[in-house]
């Protein structure tokens, strides 16, 4: 997508990224990589017995990490710039579990464009689905920052 055509597309759909396995191997990877290493993330028989979810979930912030990735599948942007850079959000829910083995996948749309110093501003609305699970597991406004 060009600059316009997000700017045209503001509110709408932009795209729909792959699905992804979020193995427990990749769980566990990133509980090893932020030290947190949570029962609920790592230990998949206690997770089943003892834990509301039925098991071994991945942690928020994993599927936060994995927006950049997600991201990019679903919307090609196609601007000439310098650098892209993750400003933050503006909102960051996480209504339900991704349970360890399930597959996730992300659904883009622009919120807003903006003229920033030295680029523009991009308030990506972005849901995070859990295949076969009426509830997201992630709803965020992601703000992206271009610079020419």
């Amino acid at each position: 997508m060009q600059i316009e055509e997000v700017k045209g597309s503001i509110g709408r759909e932009a795209g729909v990224s792959e699905w992804l396995a979020v193995t427990p191997d990749l769980i566990h990877e990133f509980a090893a990589l932020t030290g947190d290493r949570q029962w609920i993330h790592v230990d998949a028989e206690r997770a089943r017995r003892e834990s509301p979810f039925g098991g071994a979930v991945a942690h928020g912030f994993l599927t936060v990490a994995l927006l950049s990735r997600l991201v990019s599948q679903a919307v090609d942007l196609r601007i000439e710039c310098k650098m892209r850079v993750n400003y933050g959000f503006n909102r960051l829910r996480f209504p339900a579990p991704v349970p360890a083995g399930a597959r996730i996948r992300a659904r883009v749309t622009p919120n807003a464009v903006r003229e920033v110093k030295g680029g523009i501003e991009i308030a990506w609305g972005v849901v995070v689905e859990v295949e076969n699970q009426t509830k997201p597991a992630l709803a965020a406004e992601w703000l992206v920052r271009v610079y020419a």
